[in-house]
């Protein structure tokens, strides 16, 4: 079983509501103390961030390629793709300052996400933290419980800059996502306590708490849902995978029992260039000429046909009785959108996949060339006959799709966890080395 977080440490500071005062005296069961976990990890740092109380402004590092605060407002294609098409764009980063997502938000941005990557690079490129992470360390705080204070002010932070589009859209866009820690991916009761006691320390109406959807998480995705929680299912890589995903939103709706659902929303996120990634290779392992023709084109036809299902699954009798009750259709979420062959279009993850109630989350590179040169018009479903020849052309191939999406899944979630013990590894050094310049 995978040890949770120390998320029971979090201090009622990081919570400006007073709801959340007292919710450090609830201790889940399974929540464990990790300060043995610390030593172990002070030696596998690579980056090492020296603390200077006089410079510190000045090694500030942007997370964002594109301009801070101040930035010049004006109307984007973004506006247009949620205005027109209906697809609502968020920003896939998250750092200090929180601030400079206002320009984001004044271009059109709706919404941002998080995971542990984001925010190991947030945290360990950046002297933004410092200070914050000074107070926790010479209050005794273990590494662990450090790391969960400063991302829950961020993700604070961030929900109250996207509080109004959340209260003008009434709970469906003006989202911020957190996700649990990565070690409970096989942990489906632990990834539960985590959900709920992390989406209670945060305790903004507009966070999302991502969970991953890896065979033990399904269970625990109905379980948070039937809590009254709005989740971001992430990492799903497969059409199989993401059926199973919208059956759990749909059963913790029902196993709720709340006469009003309104507002436990959730969206699945559906990766999609590294399914290229991973097929590219793949095909030019089998090398015929059909098998070359069909790079670069894995992707965006099962995000069609995974549109596709999203259309009849969300349709008919069972889910006309939820509508009833206020619920509101899980969204995809096109997220893994930049593109990682030089040799494709720089909008090959987001252009294609236009449409009516969905999410694009993009990070800078894919935001910015949207932005420069996108064409805004739904795309999603205009070919979907296309899309199913080419999914079962790989099929045909010897491709089995199941297992490229667990291997992807498998990937993803060890690519967190690396980046999660990472950063516990650099706050360890940066812990060492503050204690050092107190002495």
């Amino acid at each position: 079983m995978a040890s949770i977080s120390n998320l029971a440490n979090l201090t009622p500071a990081t919570s400006t509501n007073s709801r959340s005062s007292s919710s450090s005296s609830v201790l889940p069961r399974s929540f464990v103390n990790l300060r043995s976990l610390n030593a172990k990890l002070s030696s596998s740092s690579h980056l090492s961030l020296r603390y200077n109380q006089t410079s510190r402004s000045s090694l500030f590092v942007r997370c964002s390629a594109s301009g801070g605060n101040g930035s010049a407002a004006k109307r984007t294609t973004l506006h247009d793709l949620y205005e027109k098409e209906g697809q609502s764009p968020w920003y896939d980063n998250l750092c200090r300052p929180v601030t400079d997502l206002l320009p984001f938000i004044a271009r059109g941005v709706r919404g941002v996400t998080s995971n542990p990557a984001i925010f190991q690079k947030a945290i360990s490129t950046s002297n933004a933290y410092n200070d914050q992470f000074r107070t926790l360390v010479e209050s005794g705080k273990d590494i662990e419980s450090a790391y969960w204070e400063l991302v829950v002010k961020d993700i604070q932070d961030a929900c109250k800059l996207f509080e109004p589009i959340y209260d003008q859209t009434e709970a469906e866009d003006g989202y911020v996502s957190v996700e649990v820690s990565p070690r409970l991916a096989d942990d489906t009761n632990g990834t539960v306590e985590a959900a709920k006691y992390l989406h209670k320390v945060v305790d903004r109406r507009n966070v999302y708490i991502k969970i991953p959807a890896t065979a033990p998480c399904i269970p625990s995705i109905r379980d948070v849902i039937a809590n009254g929680i709005s989740v971001n299912v992430t990492l799903i890589f497969s059409i199989a995978r993401y059926e199973a995903v919208i059956d759990a939103y749909l059963d913790g709706l029902e196993k709720s029992g709340l006469d009003d659902l309104s507002r436990v929303t959730s969206v699945a996120s559906f990766f999609v260039s590294r399914v290229d990634t991973l097929m590219d290779k793949m095909l030019e392992k089998i090398g015929t000429p059909e098998a070359l023709d069909l790079r670069g084109k894995a992707a965006v036809a099962q995000a069609a046909l995974a549109y596709k299902l999203y259309q009849k699954k969300f349709s008919g009798p069972r889910w006309e009785a939820l509508v009833k009750k206020g619920a509101k259709k899980q969204r995809l979420l096109w997220a893994s959108t930049s593109v990682k062959n030089p040799a494709y279009s720089d909008t090959l993850y987001v252009a294609p996949l236009i449409g009516p109630d969905t999410v694009s989350t993009m990070p800078d590179q894919a935001l910015e060339a949207f932005i420069d040169h996108g064409t805004v018009k739904r795309t999603i479903d205009a070919n979907v006959s296309e899309a199913e020849g080419i999914y079962s052309a790989l099929e045909k191939l010897g491709i089995d799709w199941n297992k490229v999406g667990e291997q992807l899944e498998e990937e993803g979630v060890d690519s967190f966890k690396k980046s999660f013990e990472s950063l516990l590894g650099t706050l360890q050094e940066k812990a060492n080395t503050l204690k050092l310049a107190s002495h």
